[in-house]
């Protein structure tokens, strides 16, 4: 058999493979020109003067998240993040609410029904914010041209529909592409704001706002900043399983030993986006300094970098999704009952209860973990953004979310070569002579 005839680059799934990798790169093409098509009405150059002074606290971290759509305030301005906390919304009633716990248990048709009502959800959300964007902009002076209700209609529609539309782009590259889509629209629109954040840092660099060694341990912050997360990213528990003997004959069969690995932080990015999704949504027309009342200021300037109240809230939702995600995608006691029903045990430990005890116990000790991991990246850089005049992408949330949603794109790139190769090596095995 020729090497040539196991060359999984011409297999039907390594062109599976790059017809996805293609279709995703497309699709974020697409995401990408969207951020830079303006909303109607606005007037540029009063824009750009109102946004360059406002581009700290919730505001910088929701136009991170859009991928700079909130600074040229274009269709997708919303992003992504109603669909996110309508998901959030939908989740919490899952764990308290007896109809989307039935849901939840039938299985596929539930899936389908759930993911419905998030995307009703997530266009009621962009209404409502929608709307307050538009008397938000209206209330900014000479953003809006021609003000009135037919402006406040337009913008509203205009929002719902290219959040609408990246939902659904998101849910195209989920299903077609590779990775999670929702996670890479957030990803690309990070990643593309990158090189002028770090153009920024050295201009800053140059007027002497910043000195040549501030910026320097920057990037060395940065540098292990990455390395932190690699590390913690692909960290495990591996717990030892056994599997008895079994006499089917005269054959004897198991008798092996395996592992069930537990990743220190099984909710992955998920925590960190979710968190900042709720720290958007309340406040969303405070934080764009386009209201004259007190109190919107006064609630405005609690949450910018360094702010105990920020700090707190973040960190407080950062721990809680830990737990709550962490909860919801790993169940110990179906675990413990698959590994009995298939003859598995822990060594010094009973099947069942007493295994998803113990399984329970050791998640609940790694999420710890995992939380207190989450909460130090997303918050450490922050203090030092509060003091320094550095650009917001470059700060622990922005690159938590790069890191991990890059690593597990790749792993999925992985896995699919892989299944090609091995795919292909059969084939050629049995029929190939």
């Amino acid at each position: 058999m020729s090497s040539e005839n196991l060359n999984p680059v011409s297999s039907p799934q390594s062109n599976d493979l790059r017809n996805r990798i293609i279709f995703t790169i497309l699709v974020l093409m697409v995401y990408r020109l969207g951020t830079y098509v303006p909303l109607a009405g606005i007037d540029p150059q009063s824009l750009k003067e109102v946004m360059s002074t406002s581009q700290k606290g919730l505001l910088g971290m929701f136009n991170m998240f859009s991928g700079g759509a909130v600074q040229r305030m274009a269709i997708f301005a919303l992003g992504i993040m109603p669909y996110i906390s309508a998901s959030i919304i939908i989740q919490l009633l899952t764990g308290v609410s007896d109809y989307f716990k039935n849901l939840k248990e039938q299985g596929e048709i539930g899936r389908k029904k759930i993911t419905q009502i998030t995307r009703y959800g997530t266009v009621l959300i962009c209404c409502l914010q929608g709307y307050g964007v538009s008397v938000g902009l209206e209330n900014a002076g000479s953003i809006v041209i021609d003000p009135g209700l037919y402006f406040r209609i337009m913008t509203t529609i205009s929002l719902v529909a290219g959040t609408t539309f990246l939902m659904w782009l998101g849910e195209q590259i989920t299903l077609r592409g590779i990775g999670n889509g929702i996670s890479l629209i957030i990803f690309s629109g990070i990643v593309a704001e990158i090189p002028r954040a770090l153009a920024s840092t050295f201009e800053l660099g140059r007027t002497g706002a910043l000195s040549a060694t501030m910026i320097v341990l920057i990037f060395i912050l940065v540098i292990f900043t990455v390395l932190f997360i690699v590390f913690f990213e692909r960290a495990m528990r591996k717990i030892l399983i056994n599997y008895p003997k079994r006499q089917v004959g005269n054959k004897i069969y198991g008798g092996e030993s395996s592992h069930l690995p537990l990743k220190i932080n099984t909710a992955g990015v998920i925590p960190a986006i979710f968190a900042s999704a709720l720290l958007l949504l309340p406040i969303t027309l405070s934080n764009f300094g386009f209201s004259d009342s007190d109190l919107f200021i006064n609630i405005s300037s609690m949450f910018t970098q360094g702010q105990p109240l920020y700090m707190l809230l973040y960190a407080s939702g950062i721990i809680f999704f830990s737990f709550f995600y962490t909860s919801i995608v790993f169940n110990p006691k179906e675990t413990a009952e698959n590994l009995r029903k298939y003859g598995g045990y822990i060594p010094g430990i009973r099947p069942g209860e007493r295994s998803a005890e113990y399984i329970e116990s050791i998640l609940m000790r790694l999420t710890t973990i995992g939380s207190i991991y989450l909460t130090f990246v997303c918050l450490m850089p922050e203090f030092l953004i509060s003091k320094y005049p550095i650009p917001f992408y470059l700060g622990g949330t922005s690159i938590l979310i790069v890191v991990v949603v890059a690593m597990d794109t790749v792993t999925q790139v992985q896995t699919r070569l892989m299944s090609a190769q091995y795919e292909s090596l059969i084939k050629k095995t049995k029929f190939g002579r």
